[in-house]
Order: structure tokens, then sequence, then C-alpha cells
């Protein structure tokens, strides 16, 4: 299996899937990460990981049209086979979901879909977690369609929120839980446990 990764900020779920395949602990090659942001910290991990990597963005390619086509230009010329959105704070574009139906996946620090949609990422889904006063939370892995946070649901985890729970602990703990779920979701998908349309 060969990944491809759109990253955002930090890339640390990408990195802990490099980390996976590094270990033998997927059968898998991460081949190249496309960021939107020249500065991330995921550019920063590929450069450190040896994978070829690219800034492609509004600022390189102005036209939406334009952006879409480079970026499935380049996952093609890595042959990848899974498209992995690790933070990618942008749409994924028409072209690119049409060119890999059913193999671009996220994973979201939710539990979808009632803590999915625009505007639902990052710290913004643990303020809504705790503001409902909700006792569960967890991590979504989900394929990539044209509505935000709307694909089918592959696999989920939950924990359980505390009532001392702030922002930022409960996203520390969903973080680690999406770190273990992504790179799993990825192993039962390589050894045909889950089926990808």
């Amino acid at each position: 299996m060969r990944l491809g990764f759109l990253a955002s900020h930090n890339g640390s779920n990408m990195q802990a899937i490099i980390d996976a395949c590094r270990a033998g602990r997927l059968a898998a090659s991460p081949v190249v990460v496309i960021s939107n942001n020249a500065d991330s910290g995921a550019l920063q991990r590929a450069r450190n990981e040896g994978i070829p990597c690219y800034h492609l963005s509004g600022r390189t390619h102005p036209d939406p049209e334009d952006l879409d086509r480079e970026i499935v230009d380049v996952l093609l010329k890595h042959d990848v086979n899974l498209t992995l959105l690790a933070g990618y704070m942008k749409k994924v574009g028409p072209v690119t979901l049409a060119t890999f139906p059913g193999h671009v996946l996220n994973i979201h620090p939710g539990l979808l879909p009632d803590y999915g949609g625009p505007g639902m990422y990052g710290r913004r889904v643990h303020e809504a977690v705790l503001a409902a006063g909700a006792r569960t939370t967890g991590a979504t892995v989900h394929v990539v369609d044209a509505i935000y946070d709307n694909g089918p649901v592959l696999a989920v985890r939950e924990t359980a929120v505390q009532k001392s729970d702030t922002v930022e602990t409960l996203a520390r703990r969903v973080l680690a839980l999406e770190h273990a779920l992504y790179t799993e979701t990825i192993s039962r998908i390589i050894c045909g446990e889950i089926r990808l349309s």
C-alpha cells in the first residue's frame, strides 16, 4: 500500500503512521506529503523522513481547479493507493475525489455526525463536546466525500469525558486515540478486513 498525505499543520497523525510503517507494523510505504502551508510541521517531518513533499496551495495555484488537478498529478506521480488527510484544513477537490473514489480518508477528533461539519475541527470540536455536557467523545475515521465529515464511517474509538476535563486535556486524550485508530484502520484495510469501494 502506497500512502499519500494531505496535511496543513503539525502532522502528528501522519508521523504516527510513518512510524508504524518504519517499524513494520503497517505493510505500507509513505511515499508523498502535500501541504497547503509552506511552513507546516508536516513538510518538515517529511523532509526529516526523506519523503518527497510539496507545498500546493492557493498561493502556488490561485485557480482552485488548477490546484485540484496538480494535487492529483502529484499523487499519481507517486503511485499513491490511499490518500490520508492528517489535519488538512481544506476541502478536497472534485477531481481528487473522482480520481481516488472511496480511497481518500480522514480522521476526525470527535464522534460523527454529532460533532462534525463546516467549522468543526480541532479545538472547536472539544469545546462543543464540553459545552454539550457529552459523556463520551472520541475519534472517527471516515471516507472523504464532497461534504465535510459526511462520508461513510470506517472506524470509531470512544473515551469517556471526565468532569475535570478541559479542552486541553480532552484534546490530548483524543489525539492519542487518533494516532492508534488511524494506524489500526489502515492495517485493517490492508488485510482486507475493511473493504473500500
